[in-house]
């Protein structure tokens, strides 16, 4: 019976380990479908958190819901205390290490460039990026330009191993470097 009740503790926990969207829906965040998440740090209420469909959010991702520094406050009254829900629309795609401060909305077909420190919501068909996060181009144009350029699955060998096939397409070509 022991046994048993622990096999079932390590199967839940590697489960969770190695899937963090059962991990994030399990602690009451709400994820839509066809999406994917790098991250597990989804902060103390994850149940304020709301993803929508075909949502990325890469590694290192951090999404607020609270504004901690309230702490430092009290009076007769006591500590005061913010808390508000962070809203991922559909289709977006949010880069390594960014950070989504509470009260914020993400609308449909964004990408938050990564690094970036998003104060503010954000419209849909945009890509931003900095800290703070400021409107750096327009996602339909990017799209545009991914369609016409760049290499499509359909393109790849797949009978080749994976290093072989990223081998085979990388672009060569290097930043211009920054203005003096």
């Amino acid at each position: 019976m022991i046994k048993k009740i622990i096999l079932k503790i390590t199967e839940n926990y590697w489960k969770l380990k190695l899937d963090p969207i059962s991990h994030a829906r399990k602690m009451g965040a709400k994820i839509g479908a066809d999406c994917r998440v790098y991250t597990r740090d989804f902060g103390s209420e994850p149940w304020l958190i709301e993803i929508g469909n075909k949502v990325t959010v890469t590694s290192g991702v951090r999404i607020i819901t609270h504004d901690g520094s309230t702490w430092l406050f009290n009076d007769d009254k006591g500590r005061r205390f913010l808390y508000k829900k962070t809203i991922i629309k559909n289709n977006v795609f949010i880069g390594t290490n960014s950070i989504i401060m509470p009260g914020v909305v993400i609308e449909d077909n964004v990408i938050v460039a990564a690094g970036s420190i998003v104060t503010k919501s954000v419209p849909s068909g945009v890509i931003i990026g900095g800290n703070p996060a400021k409107i750096l181009g327009d996602y339909d144009t990017y799209k545009a330009k991914v369609f016409s350029g760049y290499v499509s699955e359909s393109e790849m060998d797949f009978t080749k191993t994976y290093k072989e096939r990223i081998l085979e397409i990388v672009d060569q070509s290097v930043k211009p470097y920054l203005k003096k």
